[in-house]
């Protein structure tokens, strides 16, 4: 282990799972000797912002990490398997729907500005990872929040138009990362991809599969560091 991996071998993390019902995979698998508190944060896109600043302030954690379940837009994800990623984007703020929907940051307004340091938020947000262990570790380009689960392949298609580097879809990753980048937090988002966005038969999902490979890297996250 490296000097620096020694720095951060104690490193708490905020494990967060948006329903009770994805968190029944991880319980008994994440181990608590590895600093890890591992809380629900709500679903969709506006709840789990308000509960990750309440978790944060309640654990202040060096780490945040949202785990979950997504729906990915092509077959470069695999369906049962899980993904780190780049950044998180957010669709649906803005003006219109469907082909002529405009996202707020197109239309010159920011989700968020700092008057004092001018600093904000966007459609877009990089994951502000820290710890030189997770730097090294793979991601895929970005995770698309959705206030609605893409019905179609037509969805799908208005979606990718307007956020080509989006390659899955969820309901939480955007306002979970905003949450972090507010309170100045580093976070990290994976998701196991239980089906492709757009078909709505669940008999098509490997929701089981999907959840069990994101527990299984978030370990290997985890355990990079502590």
């Amino acid at each position: 282990m490296s000097e620096m991996s020694g720095f951060y071998q104690k490193a708490k993390w905020l494990l967060l799972i948006p329903t009770e019902f994805e968190r029944g995979f991880a319980s008994d698998s994440i181990s608590p000797s590895l600093s890890v508190t591992v809380e629900v944060c709500g679903f969709g896109p506006i709840i789990p912002a308000a509960r990750t600043v309440q978790l944060i302030q309640q654990y202040q954690p060096d780490q945040v990490l949202l785990i979950g379940i997504a729906g990915s837009y092509d077959d470069r994800l695999g369906v049962g398997a899980a993904y780190r990623f780049q950044s998180v984007a957010c669709y649906g703020v803005g003006a219109g729907t469907g082909q002529v929907f405009q996202t707020a940051q197109k239309m010159g307004w920011h989700q968020w500005l700092d008057p004092d340091s001018d600093s904000s938020i966007g459609d877009e947000i990089s994951m502000s990872d820290t710890l030189p262990e997770i730097q090294l570790l793979p991601t895929q380009r970005q995770l698309l929040t959705v206030c609605a689960a893409a019905t179609d392949a037509r969805d799908v298609e208005q979606r990718v138009e307007r956020f080509p580097q989006a390659v899955a879809e969820d309901m939480e990753g955007f306002s979970v990362a905003a949450a972090c980048e507010l309170c100045k937090c580093p976070v990290s988002v994976i998701r196991g991809i239980s089906n492709r966005a757009g078909d709505r038969d669940q008999k098509n999902w490997e929701i089981r599969e999907a959840m069990n490979s994101a527990v299984e890297l978030a370990r290997q996250m985890i355990g990079a560091v502590n």
